[in-house]
């Protein structure tokens, strides 16, 4: 009877908790998100993609804006124009924008903002690509910036649009990690850390009289089970980037709630630590590469969801070209290799896994699979915070991540970069991209990047990261897909 009668308590509380009618918010909303920034507020000094998440096109703005497609339209800068050579922009920016403390915007915060980003000591992981290349900024007046590049870079106003490029106020840009001051259409209100952050809604913003929402309140959940509670409990009223794809039929079929499904820039991997032996060995490489069954793992950890990828690209990235069958499924081939690299069996390895599930779930795929041919990896989970401070700052043997950010293969350039790939080839092919402007050869080039990626297995590539947005059905506005990771918070509404 007591065994009973718990039974039928808990079918009466999860009844109530499904049942419960959500809070009635007409100029409000709460989304949830799976990762809390860390370890700050600033994108322009860390590269933690939650951080872009909250502050990029909703505090901050940049010269550009990319849109939800992947197009490039005016922000901050109402129009600029290339030289033929593709070595200097030209942006003419907006008049009578200020920032939020009422400083106002012009030419010298754009040439302040990028300065410190190519300084000596900047921590923007975009420094090397991007602002190194910037060799001289001209201010002829107030609302003219001249870039001039060392380099044509034909991706130039795509890069101004990311959430590194954001311009900050000479007056305030030190304080952005903790409270960020920008123009955009929403001023920082509050952080309770471990909680939430909460926006609210700048009245002095140039398009406020469209912005409907007057508050935007950011909780962070990474618990897939709780992310369904909160949003069946009403406790949250959307979730851009839903963690639980093996819930999405159970929203799928409550007529309370939406369900788009779209896609990232996001390149899901498992990275290698090439400074550690035996990843230096290109054999050892593509024995792991060999071991791993990219489609178990979108089967066991995506539901099914993501597309197989063999490089650094994915299938929405223009110039991609499909390199699964580069380095193909194969552990009888793995053993193979492992055994021409002299590696002795067992090898014991480190997995590294953060909170989201695709690396949780797949990890334990990936585990299963290098046990079969030999590989004992043994499974360490870590928080946000405790990734970005180990396997990011290089103290890894593998990890599971996914690199969001468009267009980084540059990364791959990097040496010091946290997997340490080195490779003057590669180096030699990404100067030649950078640098030619007409639209076939930078294909091609585009083309021998990724084959070089592959042929190198610099990490094993998995697969795209979807996009699940799930929302209660009244909330309009939402990304469905992310070529960047940011909310437009200005377009949601009631």
């Amino acid at each position: 009877m007591k065994t009973l009668a718990h039974a039928l308590a808990a079918l009466l509380l999860a009844a109530t908790v499904v049942a419960a009618p959500a809070q009635v918010r007409k100029d409000s909303v709460v989304l949830g998100m799976i990762l809390e920034p860390a370890p700050g507020l600033d994108p322009t000094a860390a590269s933690a993609a939650s951080i872009a998440e909250v502050v990029h096109l909703n505090v901050l703005e940049g010269l550009t804006r990319i849109h939800r497609d992947g197009s490039v339209g005016p922000l901050l800068a109402e129009s600029w124009s290339a030289d033929p050579d593709g070595k200097v922009y030209t942006f003419r920016l907006r008049r009578g924008v200020k920032f939020h403390d009422g400083e106002a915007f012009d030419a010298s915060d754009v040439k302040f903002s990028f300065e410190r980003a190519k300084a000596e000591g900047s921590t923007n992981k975009a420094k090397k690509a991007v602002f190194d290349n910037i060799s001289r900024i001209d201010t002829p007046d107030a609302h003219t910036v001249i870039l001039v590049l060392n380099n044509a870079d034909g991706n130039f106003p795509f890069r101004m649009g990311e959430a590194t490029a954001v311009i900050l106020d000479p007056k305030s840009a030190a304080g952005t990690a903790s409270r960020p001051v920008g123009t955009g259409p929403y001023r920082f209100e509050d952080w309770k850390k471990g909680s939430a952050i909460s926006l609210v809604k700048n009245e002095e913003w140039r398009g406020a009289a469209t912005v409907k929402m007057k508050k935007v309140t950011f909780r962070f959940i990474s618990d897939p089970a709780a992310q369904v509670a909160a949003l069946l409990a009403g406790d949250i009223d959307g979730m851009p980037r839903f963690g639980a794809p093996q819930n999405l039929p159970q929203f799928q079929a409550d007529k309370r709630f939406t369900v788009e499904i779209g896609g990232t820039g996001g390149k899901t991997i498992v990275s290698i630590n090439h400074r550690k032996k035996p990843f230096d060995d290109l054999r050892v490489r593509r024995a792991l590469a060999a071991a791993i069954d990219r489609k178990a793992i979108i089967a066991g950890a995506m539901e099914g969801y993501g597309a197989p990828i063999g490089s650094h690209m994915v299938p929405s990235d223009a110039g991609y070209i499909d390199l699964t069958g580069a380095n193909p499924y194969d552990p009888e081939r793995a053993k193979v290799l492992l055994k021409e690299a002299g590696v002795a069996l067992p090898l014991n390895v480190t997995l590294t896994l953060p909170p989201p599930v695709y690396a949780r779930k797949g990890g334990e795929i990936v585990a299963a699979q290098l046990a079969k041919v030999g590989i004992v990896a043994k499974i360490e989970n870590v928080e946000w915070a405790q990734w970005l401070a180990g396997p990011f700052k290089g103290n890894f043997d593998l990890t599971i991540i996914s690199h969001v950010e468009p267009l980084d293969f540059d990364r791959y350039a990097d040496p010091s970069y946290y997997w340490g790939y080195d490779s003057r080839a590669f180096r030699e092919l990404l100067a030649a991209y950078n640098t030619t402007l007409e639209p076939k050869a930078r294909m091609k080039l585009l083309a021998e990047l990724q084959k070089k990626l592959a042929d190198d297995a610099a990490n094993v590539y998995l697969f795209q990261l979807p996009q699940f947005a799930v929302a209660r059905k009244p909330l309009k506005g939402l990304w469905s897909s992310s070529p960047i990771f940011a909310n437009d918070l200005a377009a949601l509404s009631w």
